[in-house]
C-alpha cells in the first residue's frame, strides 16, 4: 500500500510545532512519508540535527523527517500540504505549489487571516483547500529549535466551498494518531473571522503605540481605535454572511482581558523591532480591499495602516 505524503512547508512556530508532533507521532509505524520544507538556516540545521520543541508536551524533543527540501518545488507528488509560511511568501509559495501539485493534492493552510483561503483559491482554482485557523503559543527560539509554551495547540478545520463532500477522514484520522487537537466545521468562516476581529485590531493598535493588549483595553483612545477597527470588520463579515455575534466586540475586549496585561502582538514586536518583514498586509488589507469590493467605508482601518507604513518605511530609511 501505498503511504499519503505529507508536506510541511515552513517550519516556523506553526509548522515547526505542528510538523514535530506529526513527524514524531510517525517515527516508529512509518504509516505516512513526510517531508519538511525550509530554507537557508533552518533547513541546514534541521538536516543536520533534526527539529527540536522545546515543550512539556515532549521530553523526547528531537525529531528527523524522511525528507527535508529546501524549495517546495522539489516535493514530490505531496496528498497533502501544511501550507505553514508567513503571509507576505502565500502568492510565490503558492505559484510553486501549483507546479507540484497533483489534482488530489489537499492544502490545508495554517495561518491566521480572513482572506487566506481566497487567496490561495485565486492561484490554485481546483484543489481542495479546507479553511482552518490556528491556537498555539509557539515561537523560533532558534533557527530548527521551537519553543511551546502554555496550553497544547489546536486546529480548527473546515470543509472545503468548492469541494464540501471530499473525503479528510485520512487527514483526521493523521492529527488525532499525532495527537494533535482539532475540531471539525462544515463552515469555519464565521470562527475565522471572530478570531480576526480580535488579532487585527490589537494588532494594528499595538502597534501603532508599541503597546500590550492589556494597554489598549485600560487607554480610552487605544481602546476606541480598537473598537472602531473591530466595527469595520464586524460590518465586512456580515456583509459577506458570516454573520458574527451581535455582541462580538464586547466579547472581543472580554477576551482580551484573559491574556496577561502585558501581553504583545507579533506585528507589534515585528514593527517596533525594525523587523525587516512583517505581516502588516495580513491584518489590514483584507478590511480595506474587501471594504472597496463591498463599498463599505473603512477609514479607521485605512488611517492606522497609512501610519504604520509610514512609521516601516521612516524607520527603514534610517536604517
Amino acid at each position: 500500500m501505498n503511504r499519503k505524503h505529507i508536506a510541511i512547508v515552513g517550519l516556523g512556530g506553526v509548522g515547526g510545532y505542528f510538523g514535530f508532533k506529526i513527524n514524531q507521532a510517525n517515527e516508529d509505524k512509518k504509516q505516512y512519508q513526510i517531508t519538511f520544507v525550509a530554507r537557508d538556516k533552518t533547513y541546514e540545521t534541521v538536516k543536520n540535527n533534526g527539529l527540536i520543541l522545546l515543550s512539556d508536551e515532549h521530553p523526547n524533543s528531537v525529531t528527523k523527517p524522511d525528507f527535508i527540501l529546501d524549495t517546495i518545488k522539489d516535493v514530490s507528488s505531496p496528498d497533502l500540504i501544511l501550507l505553514c509560511t508567513k503571509e507576505y511568501d502565500l502568492e510565490n509559495i503558492c505559484k510553486d505549489m501549483f507546479q507540484i501539485i497533483s489534482p488530489n493534492t489537499i492544502i490545508l493552510p495554517m495561518m491566521n487571516g480572513a482572506d487566506i483561503y481566497e487567496r490561495i483559491r485565486k492561484i490554485i482554482p481546483k484543489n481542495t483547500i479546507l479553511p482552518s485557523y490556528i491556537y498555539v503559543a509557539s515561537h523560533i527560539k532558534e533557527k530548527g529549535i521551537i519553543e511551546h509554551k502554555g496550553k497544547p495547540g489546536k486546529i480548527f478545520i473546515g470543509r472545503d466551498p468548492e469541494n464540501f463532500t471530499e473525503n479528510i477522514d485520512w487527514i483526521l484520522d493523521l492529527l488525532s494518531k499525532s495527537g494533535i487537537d482539532f475540531d471539525l466545521k462544515d463552515n469555519s468562516f464565521t470562527e475565522i473571522w471572530t478570531k480576526f476581529i480580535f488579532i487585527a485590531s490589537f494588532g494594528l493598535v499595538t502597534s501603532k503605540y508599541n503597546s500590550s493588549i492589556g494597554q489598549v483595553c485600560s487607554d480610552p483612545l487605544q481602546r476606541s481605535e480598537a473598537e472602531e477597527i473591530m466595527k469595520e470588520i464586524k460590518v465586512i463579515a456580515d456583509q459577506k454572511g458570516f454573520n458574527l455575534d451581535k455582541d462580538i466586540i464586547a466579547k472581543t475586549f472580554e477576551k482580551a482581558t484573559t491574556f496577561p496585561p502585558q501581553t504583545p502582538t507579533s506585528l507589534q514586536l515585528d514593527i517596533n523591532s525594525n523587523k525587516e518583514q512583517n505581516e502588516l498586509q495580513l491584518f489590514a488589507s483584507p478590511i480595506i480591499n474587501y471594504g472597496i469590493e463591498l463599498n463599505i467605508e473603512t477609514p479607521f482601518t485605512e488611517k492606522i495602516y497609512t501610519e504604520l507604513k509610514e512609521k516601516i518605511d521612516l524607520k527603514t530609511f534610517v536604517r
